[in-house]
C-alpha cells in the first residue's frame, strides 16, 4: 500500500503529519512511504531523518497524489487535490465536516474514502488517535505562555527586598483538554489559578490542579457521550456571564476555551466585562476560529483594547509548538493506520466496519456514509 504525506501549505501552519519515528513504523507494518521534501521543516524534522527511517523523499506532488492509496496530512485539502486522487482511496486529516459541505461532495465525485480526524470517537479504544486532544492539549499550554509575553508582569509570587510581587490572577474558562493544561501550566508558573465550567464533574480534577473551582448556578447542565460541554440555552449563558464579570474583572489573564462541536462557539466574555478589566490585561480566546468566545476577538491578529486589554486570537495555539504538535499528531495517525493494518493482505481493513471507523469515515466509494452528514438539508 502506498501512503504519501504531503507537507502543509497553509501561512502558519508548521504541523506534519509524520515524523521519523512514526515513518519506521509504517513502513515496518508494510506500507510504503512517500514523504513531500520539506515535509518536516517548519517542525524541526529533517529530510535526511525521514529517509533514514525509510520513506522515499519526492518532489512532483501531483504524481506521489495520483499513485497513493492513503494520504496522510494536518489540514483539509484543496478540492483540486481530491480530484486528482485515484477512486477507493483513502485520505485521513482533520476536515471540519460541519462546516465543508463542498468538499465533501467533492469527496464523493472523485470517490475517495474520507477520514475525519475531528470526528474519531473520544473512547478507550481509540485514545491514542485523539488528535482533538493531544492537540488540544498543546494549545492550553501554549495560550499561557502566549499570555505571559504579554502580560508585562510576572506570574509567580516574589520576596524581594524591596517588598513582596504578589501572583497574577489567572482565570480559566472551559476545563476541557485544553482548559486542564492551561491550568497546569498557569500554576508550575507560579500564578494564582481560577476555573469555571458548565460541567460540575471537572470540579475535582480542577481542584487536583491546585486551582479553585468557581461555582456559578446554571440550572440542568451536563455533557455529550463525547465529553463535550452540551450547549447553554441563552438564559444560562446570561447568568454565566453575570457570575464571571466580577472575576475576569480582577484577572490578569483570561483564557477562554469553550467549544461545542459542530456548532460556533459560545460568546462568553463581552465588551462590557473587557471595558471592565485592568489596563495591560490579556485574553487568550482559543476558540477564536470557531467564531470566537470573545468579544471583539479576531483570528490571527491581537486586539488592543481601548483599556489597553490586549486579545489574543491566534487561531491554531498548537502550531505554536510544531516540533512536539507533530509528534503527537503523527502517533495519533499512525495508531489509527495500525489500528486498520491488515498484516496479511497488507492493506486497511475496514470491512466489516467498528465503531471507530463508523465514528470518523464521512464519505466511502463515491457516497456519503456518516449518518450526521447523510440527512437532506
Amino acid at each position: 500500500m502506498n501512503c504519501y504525506v504531503p507537507a502543509e501549505s497553509l501561512p502558519g501552519e508548521t504541523r506534519a503529519a509524520l515524523t521519523p519515528a512514526t515513518t519506521a513504523a509504517l513502513v515496518k507494518l508494510g506500507l510504503t512511504v512517500h514523504a513531500q521534501a520539506g515535509l518536516g521543516r517548519k517542525s524541526h524534522y529533517a529530510d535526511e531523518d525521514y529517509a533514514k527511517a525509510g520513506a522515499t523523499l519526492v518532489s512532483d506532488h501531483a504524481a506521489a497524489l495520483a499513485a497513493a492509496d492513503l494520504v496522510l496530512r494536518v489540514r483539509k485539502p484543496p478540492a483540486a487535490d481530491v480530484a486528482a486522487m485515484k477512486r477507493g482511496a483513502w485520505h485521513l486529516s482533520f476536515l471540519d465536516p460541519f462546516n465543508e459541505k463542498e468538499l465533501i461532495q467533492a469527496f464523493v465525485a472523485a470517490g475517495v474514502n474520507a477520514v475525519s480526524l475531528e470526528m474519531i470517537p473520544r473512547t478507550t479504544l481509540a485514545q491514542k488517535m485523539d488528535a482533538l486532544s493531544s492537540q488540544a492539549s498543546l494549545a492550553g499550554y501554549a495560550a499561557v505562555i502566549e499570555a505571559s509575553q504579554r502580560l508585562g508582569m510576572a506570574l509567580p509570587m516574589m520576596m524581594t527586598p524591596a517588598g513582596t510581587i504578589l501572583p497574577a490572577r489567572v482565570f480559566v474558562i472551559g476545563a476541557g483538554v485544553a482548559g486542564l493544561q492551561a491550568i497546569a501550566t498557569a500554576k508550575r508558573l507560579g500564578a494564582r489559578v481560577e476555573a469555571f465550567d458548565t460541567r460540575p464533574v471537572v470540579e475535582e480534577q480542577v481542584k487536583s490542579l491546585g486551582a479553585k473551582f468557581v461555582k456559578i448556578d446554571l440550572g440542568e447542565t451536563g455533557q455529550t457521550a463525547g465529553g463535550y460541554a452540551k450547549q447553554l440555552t441563552p438564559e444560562q449563558v446570561a447568568k454565566q456571564q453575570a457570575g464571571m464579570a466580577k472575576i475576569i474583572a480582577q484577572s490578569d489573564i483570561v483564557i477562554t476555551t469553550a467549544k461545542v462541536f459542530g456548532r460556533r462557539a459560545p460568546r462568553l466574555v463581552t465588551q462590557a466585562m473587557l471595558d471592565g478589566m485592568k489596563p495591560g490585561s490579556v485574553v487568550v480566546d482559543i476558540a477564536v476560529e470557531s467564531g470566537g468566545n470573545v468579544e471583539s476577538s479576531k483570528p490571527g491578529e491581537d486586539v488592543v483594547t481601548p483599556r489597553g486589554v490586549t486579545i489574543i486570537g491566534h487561531p491554531c495555539l498548537e502550531a505554536t509548538t510544531g516540533f512536539h504538535a507533530t509528534q503527537v499528531l503523527a502517533a495519533n495517525f499512525a495508531a489509527w493506520v495500525t489500528h486498520f493494518w491488515d498484516a496479511d493482505a497488507k492493506v486497511l481493513r475496514t470491512d466489516p466496519p467498528d465503531e471507530i471507523l463508523q465514528g470518523c469515515l464521512i464519505t466511502r466509494e463515491g457516497a456519503v456514509v456518516h449518518p450526521q452528514f447523510t440527512a437532506k438539508p
